[in-house]
């Protein structure tokens, strides 16, 4: 019938008709080969990958979700490239006693030095250095004023509309 070539493993050398349609067809991936190489294992693939570090650590440190803290310093920064603007910003000593520069979000505020203000964490994308973020409406922030969306995030209440500011009304 047919012969089985020494080097060939489970293959005829002389395929047929019959012989073609008995053998299942050779399979092509382009899947990478599971196993790591010997210069992967020894630059330390198998090592667990270290945890990333928490966007804002003095927080994360304590599990508060926010912390209480009094201003020392409001100021403006100027952000990285390409924008351009000048961002609110202030230092901030938490109850915890750690010093972090926090974002004034929001147009216009009433923080000043010695201001006892309510800090969370998240960054500010575009200032090098600030990772926490002024909650507005808490204890000596105020709200934004005149404020039409997203009210609930900048403490906004709908009776602080103008007749003009508010929209289809």
């Amino acid at each position: 019938m047919f012969t089985l070539h020494p080097l060939s493993r489970f293959r005829p050398l002389i395929t047929t008709t019959t012989t073609r349609l008995l053998l299942p067809p050779r399979t092509f991936t382009t899947t990478p080969h599971p196993r790591a190489t010997f210069n992967q294992v020894l630059r330390g693939c198998r090592k667990p990958q270290p945890k990333r570090k928490p966007e804002s650590p003095a927080m994360s440190e304590t599990g508060n979700p926010c912390m209480k803290g009094v201003c020392l310093k409001v100021f403006v920064m100027a952000p990285k490239k390409p924008n351009s603007a000048e961002r609110k910003v202030a230092r901030v000593r938490l109850s915890s006693d750690k010093v972090v520069t926090a974002y004034i979000p929001g147009e216009g505020h009433n923080v000043q030095q010695h201001s006892v203000v309510l800090v969370r964490g998240g960054r500010s994308q575009d200032c090098p250095g600030v990772k926490y973020h002024l909650i507005r409406g808490a204890l000596d922030l105020g709200g934004v004023p005149n404020r039409s969306t997203s009210r609930s995030k900048y403490f906004s209440s709908l009776s602080s509309l103008s007749m003009f500011g508010r929209k289809g009304g």
